[in-house]
């Protein structure tokens, strides 16, 4: 193993890593990131006994080279939480029911299991959950005074990160790898200013819209040469490329685990919906069947129209007949039968007029007395 020089260059982190590392750091998951090289070491319980006193011997003799990483309490998940709802949710519905969520039993997995259904929520988080996480590790990084640069921010080819990695400890390197390691020293210094913790959209104008060519990070072999045989079998290098593979939870180790307990859950709400898919499926048909039967009949009936047009012509002629019929009778019936008495009809002047005879006016005679005559006695 080569002994370390004094460092030339800032330590190349993966920040994925790092945020992956503060998410599962526990009371039963301790990892720690070393100083000199930059790697990270996971204290991982579910190896042997002996492994894991070696490692914790190891630990307690290069104290000053490894730093833990602290564990999130109960007080900043909630933090997180309504940090997120309160900036980031804005519908009205969705922020009550997350509120309630995180103010019930289990919290941080239902709220992962809520968020994960709303899609459009789903985005904001895990763009939120970057971003925050980002803040706090810089902030843990440089608390302990250490000069860095995240291999996800770097511009550089694979090639010549490759050579900035193998050549950390030598002093004599190639212009090209001297003009690089001057470019990240300058790269370090910007996660020690105020916009690395704050960033602000910049002020005045905004500039004319060039199209600009976006080159993907190039992550590299992980090259470390400190590493002693007792913590190899503890090196933490998982291959996580973006922020999106890195759930907040504390049960699941991974996105897909996570998805995986989600999807054990729906089984029954699927079972319920194919149900009502295939009722809708047998409706359709029906409406199909009924629709075809009803052009059926009107073409039938268009079918029949030109039969009908003589029987109306027969009815028509029945009904003329009938009518002759009852004007006879009706002559008949005046002839035999005295004509009734009518009165003159005055004409109509105005509107509620008398109509009718003319009624004789209301007179009161007087009758004379009758005198009776008296028996004589």
């Amino acid at each position: 193993m080569q002994k370390p020089t004094k460092d030339r260059i800032p330590l190349i982190l993966r920040f994925h890593r790092l945020m992956d590392a503060f998410t599962k750091s526990n009371d039963e998951r301790d990892f720690y990131l070393n100083k000199v090289e930059g790697f990270l070491i996971y204290v991982d319980l579910d190896k042997p006994e002996e492994e894991l006193n070696l490692l914790e011997k190891e630990l307690g003799k290069e104290k000053n080279k490894f730093c833990l990483i602290p564990k999130m309490t109960f007080f900043e998940i909630k933090k997180f939480m309504e940090g997120f709802i309160n900036e980031k949710v804005y519908d009205i519905d969705t922020k009550e029911k997350l509120l309630d969520i995180i103010s019930a039993k289990d919290p941080r997995e239902n709220f992962l299991e809520y968020i994960y259904e709303q899609l459009t929520e789903l985005e904001k988080w895990q763009q939120y959950y970057q971003d925050r996480s980002r803040i706090k590790v810089i902030e843990w990084l440089r608390s302990h005074n250490i000069l860095f640069v995240f291999e996800e921010d770097l511009e550089f080819s694979r090639n010549i990160l490759e050579k900035l990695k193998r050549t950390f400890f030598e002093e004599k390197v190639s212009k090209d790898i001297a003009s690089a390691r001057n470019i990240l020293l300058t790269k370090a210094k910007m996660y020690y200013s105020n916009e690395a913790l704050n960033p602000r959209p910049k002020r005045g104008r905004p500039p004319k819209q060039i199209s600009k060519t976006t080159i993907e990070p190039q992550f590299t072999v992980d090259i470390y040469t400190t590493v002693s045989s007792v913590m190899r079998p503890f090196l933490y290098i998982p291959d996580i490329t973006n922020a999106a593979s890195i759930t907040f939870s504390s049960k699941f180790e991974t996105e897909e685990q996570l998805l995986a307990s989600l999807r054990g859950t729906r089984i029954r709400v699927d079972e319920k919906l194919e149900a009502l898919s295939q009722r809708l499926e047998s409706l359709k048909k029906l409406s199909e069947r009924f629709g075809k039967d009803i052009t059926k009949l009107d073409e039938t009936l268009k079918a029949f129209k030109p039969i009908g047009e003589p029987i109306k012509k027969k009815e028509k002629k029945i009904a003329a007949i009938v009518e002759e019929k009852e004007e006879k009778v009706g002559e008949a019936i005046k002839e035999v039968l005295p004509p009734k008495k009518r009165g003159k009809v005055r004409k109509i002047e105005k509107k509620g007029e008398y109509v009718g005879p003319k009624k004789k006016p209301f007179t009161i005679r007087k009758v004379a007395q009758i005198k009776t005559k008296k028996k004589k006695k």
